[in-house]
């Protein structure tokens, strides 16, 4: 099987873990990055699932092997908070160094990176999904300042609101597993969303 039928696979592999994680909600919702979004995809909740959290571990290390050149990341940063659960334990599968990024510099040190990055280091950024891409590229500008490289970025969801293009624009190329309108199209198959939850999704993209 191909990389990319093996792909779809997990696509679907994927929306029938938030299905039966309740994992998609559907109301009006304010996002990180102060977007207000008629859907929220909460992966948080993942890790309190042992058997969905294995198998989406999975999907983060096929799409790592299979789309990266894993040779030359030195090193695998998690996003506050949502990424660090997923980051680390696909940083310790991978045998790779593990990072993450603090919100705001702690006292003292003055750091917003914890853990043990050298000048010149290339740091993989692991998320849980993208919107706008501020909070990816808030991390990028902190492992930068402490002399790492970040070439790249992992999510399993892209939300096709700006965020793609916003982390090309500094320079990260964005990897992920399946974007909100293709993962739309597949609930509705699905009859895990009705017709007017998917537009609702669809309505949202702008990108």
């Amino acid at each position: 099987m191909s990389w990319q039928d093996k792909r779809d696979e997990f696509k679907k592999e994927l929306c029938d873990i938030l299905t039966r994680i309740g994992a998609l909600k559907f109301g009006m919702f304010t996002l990180a990055d102060g977007k207000l979004s008629p859907y929220y995809v909460d992966l948080r909740v993942v890790p309190s699932f042992p058997e969905a959290f294995t198998r989406v571990e999975k999907l983060y290390r096929q799409v790592a092997v299979n789309d990266l050149d894993l040779k030359n990341i030195k090193r695998i940063a998690g996003i506050p908070t949502a990424g660090i659960p997923f980051a680390s334990v696909l940083a310790f599968s991978l045998n790779k160094p593990f990072l993450y990024v603090r919100r705001e510099a702690t006292r003292g040190r003055g750091r917003r990176v914890e853990g043990i990055l050298n000048p010149g280091d290339t740091v993989l950024l692991v998320d849980d999904l993208i919107t706008t891409g501020r909070t990816i590229l808030a991390a990028a500008e902190a492992i930068r300042s402490e002399g790492g490289l970040v070439k790249e970025a992992l999510v399993l969801i892209d939300r096709q609101e700006g965020g793609k293009a916003a982390l090309e624009a500094q320079g990260i190329r964005l990897c992920y597993l399946v974007h909100m309108g293709e993962a739309a199209k597949i609930l509705y198959s699905m009859g895990a969303i009705d017709k007017e939850q998917l537009n609702a999704i669809l309505k949202q993209i702008v990108s």
